[in-house]
C-alpha cells in the first residue's frame, strides 16, 4: 500500500495565477517568474535605504514573524533601513497553504526577490535573515548558487533547521517514510509533543489565534521539510557568504546535534561566526530577551570584525 501514495506537491496548474515573464513587486505582493503571488510586509526606511533585511519566516509561520524585529531595525536602529518579511509558498496568505512547493520554488523565490531588491537599491547593503525553515531556505539557495549570490553581503541564521535525516534516530526517519508514503495529506498538530518554543506566553497565545499560522500539518509537509534539512545541512559546508549563526541552548526544536554538526561544516569557511544564548528557545525573534537577539544583529551588520561572538565549544558538542 506503501509504495502505491506519493507526497503531494504543489501543482502549477492549480495555480490561479497568470504566467508573467519578469518578477515584480506590486504595493504588497512579489509576483514571482511563474506568477505566484508572495505577500510581504515591509518596514520603510525614513531616509534613502542604506540597509535592507529581507526576511525569512519558519515552518507553519509567516512574515508577521518579524514584526518586532524589523519595527526594532526601522525605529530604534537606523532611519536608514529598510526591513521586508515575505510569506513564502505554502504559509502564510500565499495560494495552496499548508501544501509544499514544487522543488527549488523557495531557493527560487529567495535569489529573484533578493536581485529584485538590489536592482531597487543598489547601494545599499542587502542581509538576508532566516529563522528555522527560513533559515533552511537561505543555506540551500545560496548554496545552490554561489556564483550568483555577490549581491547579498551576508546572511544571520536564527536556529536553522538543519535536524536531517542523518542526524535523526532510526524510528524517527522509518515513521516519517511510513506515514508520507500511506497517509500523506495526515495533518497531526503536534500538541501531544510538549514542545515549548518561546519563553514569550503572549507571543505563543498570539499565534494560536492567528488563523494565518498553519496549526494542523499535512505530514507530506514535513516530509518536504525534512528533504530541505537534508539539503541544508549537507550544503552548510559550501557557503561563502559571511555568516551569523544565533542558537538558544534552550531550544526544543532544533536539537544541539544537528546544529553542532552544521557549525562543523561550517568551520572551513573563516567568514561565519556564532552568537549563543543561555535562555534563548527556537523562537529567538520573539523571545522575551527578542531585543538583546536585535541588538547582537545590529552590532554584527555593523562591524563583523569587531563582532563578540560566541565559541563552539560552549555548545559542548560531542567529538
Amino acid at each position: 500500500m506503501a509504495s502505491c501514495v506519493t507526497p503531494s506537491t504543489q501543482a502549477s496548474n492549480e495555480l490561479a495565477q497568470t504566467r508573467i515573464q519578469t518578477p515584480t513587486f506590486d504595493e504588497t505582493h512579489f509576483i514571482a517568474q511563474d506568477g505566484y503571488k508572495l505577500p510581504f510586509k515591509s518596514w520603510p526606511a525614513a531616509e534613502e535605504p542604506e540597509r535592507i533585511i529581507l526576511a525569512l519566516h519558519g515552518f507553519n509561520d509567516y512574515s508577521n514573524a518579524f514584526s518586532g524585529l524589523c519595527e526594532f531595525m526601522t525605529d530604534k536602529h537606523s532611519t536608514k533601513t529598510l526591513c521586508m518579511a515575505y510569506d513564502q509558498r505554502g504559509f502564510g496568505a500565499t495560494e495552496q497553504t499548508g501544501i509544499w512547493p514544487q522543488k527549488g520554488k523557495l531557493q527560487s523565490d529567495l535569489m529573484t526577490m533578493s536581485k529584485s531588491l538590489k536592482l531597487q537599491y543598489p547601494n545599499a547593503e542587502l542581509y538576508l535573515v532566516g529563522e528555522s525553515m527560513g533559515g533552511a531556505v537561505i543555506i540551500s539557495a545560496l548554496t545552490q548558487n554561489n556564483d550568483k549570490t555577490s549581491h547579498i553581503d551576508g546572511i544571520i541564521l536564527l536556529a536553522p533547521a538543519v535536524w536531517a535525516r542523518s542526524t535523526q534516530p532510526w524510528y524517527q526517519r522509518f515513521a516519517l517514510f511510513v506515514a508520507v508514503h500511506t497517509f500523506p495529506g495526515w495533518k497531526p498538530t503536534g500538541e501531544s509533543l510538549g514542545v515549548v518554543a518561546t519563553d514569550n506566553g503572549e507571543a505563543l497565545i498570539a499565534m494560536s489565534q492567528d488563523p494565518l499560522v498553519i496549526k494542523e500539518t499535512r505530514i507530506d509537509a514535513i516530509y518536504g521539510l525534512t528533504n530541505l534539512m537534508d539539503l541544508a545541512l549537507e550544503n552548510a559546508s559550501a557557503i561563502q557568504t559571511p555568516a551569523l549563526v544565533l542558537y538558544g541552548l534552550k531550544d526544543e526544536v532544533i536539537p544541539k546535534t544537528p546544529t553542532c554538526e552544521m557549525l562543523k561544516r561550517m568551520e572551513s569557511q573563516v567568514n561565519h561566526q556564532l552568537k549563543l544564548y543561555t535562555n534563548g528557545y527556537h523562537m529567538l525573534s520573539r523571545d522575551l530577551q527578542a531585543p538583546r537577539v536585535f541588538k547582537d544583529m545590529t552590532a554584527w551588520m555593523d562591524d563583523q570584525n569587531g563582532f563578540e561572538s560566541s565559541s563552539i565549544e560552549e555548545l559542548y558538542c560531542e567529538q
